[in-house]
């Protein structure tokens, strides 16, 4: 099976805390763990084959772990631990590097040198929670002697090719079980390419990359930055590719391997944005023009042409069709206000 998951509160108390540390001993590497809460340990462990690569998704409450020379000498999968921290707040150290890290941040250690962790929870930041991409060493093209420098360090997934893998990352685990073994092998290649081409960016290393992998990242960052701007009508061919230092022409010939253009695909998305917002009552107080300029569609008949082209029905039939059964107070004037087209995002 290429996902497996297990929660702690299948076992009876007593078990709980010894089961989770087997687990993560056996799919991450043999690990000392020690837990203020293990006499009713509550937490999660899931593992997802990837092809070369695996995911582990983990939820915890506080504990503190270390991997000594001996645990090494014992069994090292020679791995780079790129971890996306979920929830709660967690300690890391490797290398005489050390690291707080909270929700939103990346951080990287390897499994073939000593490391301790500590993570922390309560009622304030809840229980910790984390994806884990393990990147065999081997699979990873950048000189060895420059990563060291970005072990235990805090890295952001909060913007720009750190949020893109921080996306693919989540995305891909909500869909695990649903995805069959030769998909998840190749998502796996896409999760290798961009987790590399993060850690390039970070080194200014790119030319360690192959072209193609440089080509899926840029198509990767091209995504993310549509998505982020789909409200402003200003969102053309010509300022995705000025944004990315990238002339028209290649924009073209990057999306010539999908099944859609650049405009095509900023259509379909501001069409599905319009689509879901057509069905939420506290929306009614806008007009379905407005609806649409809030996604950059600002031409009412064009819209309402486009659209039906798209559902088979018009933007009116779509919200009379959702229209609710309860009376949920409409948009005020100032909330309209704060709904209309924000700016193009034009920062570096």
């Amino acid at each position: 099976m290429a996902f497996a998951e297990f929660d702690t509160l299948l076992l009876p108390g007593d078990q709980r805390f010894d089961g989770w540390r087997q687990l993560v001993g056996q799919g991450v590497a043999p690990t000392r763990i020690t837990s203020d809460f293990a006499s009713d340990f509550v937490g999660s462990v899931g593992s997802l084959g990837l092809g070369r690569i695996q995911l582990t998704k983990m939820s915890f409450p506080g504990l503190r772990s270390e991997r000594t020379a001996e645990l090494i000498r014992r069994a090292d999968p020679e791995t780079y631990e790129l971890t996306l921290i979920l929830g709660g707040s967690m300690g890391v150290a490797q290398d005489r590097h050390t690291t707080r890290l909270a929700a939103g941040d990346l951080s990287m250690w390897t499994s073939s040198r000593p490391y301790s962790g500590q993570a922390m929870s309560g009622p304030v930041i809840g229980a910790s929670r984390a994806l884990i991409l393990h990147l065999p060493r081997a699979l990873v093209p950048l000189p060895e002697a420059r990563i060291d420098s970005l072990l235990a360090q805090g890295l952001s997934a909060r913007t720009g090719v750190g949020k893109v893998l921080a996306d693919f990352l989540g995305s891909l685990m909500g869909q695990a079980a649903v995805l069959d073994e030769q998909s998840l092998a190749r998502l796996g290649e896409t999760g290798l390419d961009l987790a590399t081409g993060f850690l390039a960016q970070r080194l200014d290393a790119q030319e360690f990359l192959s072209p193609e992998a440089r080509h899926g990242l840029l198509l990767a960052r091209i995504d993310v930055f549509i998505r982020d701007n789909l409200a402003d009508p200003a969102l053309t061919p010509g300022a995705v590719a000025s944004r990315h230092h990238i002339s028209v022409r290649l924009l073209h010939q990057l999306f010539r391997q999908r099944k859609e253009t650049v405009a095509a695909s900023v259509r379909r998305q501001r069409l599905a944005r319009c689509f879901a917002d057509l069905a939420e009552p506290r929306l009614r107080g806008l007009s379905i023009q407005d609806v649409g300029a809030r996604w950059g569609l600002g031409n009412g008949a064009a819209f309402s042409r486009m659209f039906r082209a798209a559902y088979g029905i018009t933007p009116g039939e779509r919200r009379s069709s959702m229209h609710s059964l309860h009376r949920i107070p409409a948009l005020s004037a100032n909330d309209r206000d704060s709904a209309r087209t924000p700016q193009l995002d034009r920062s570096p």
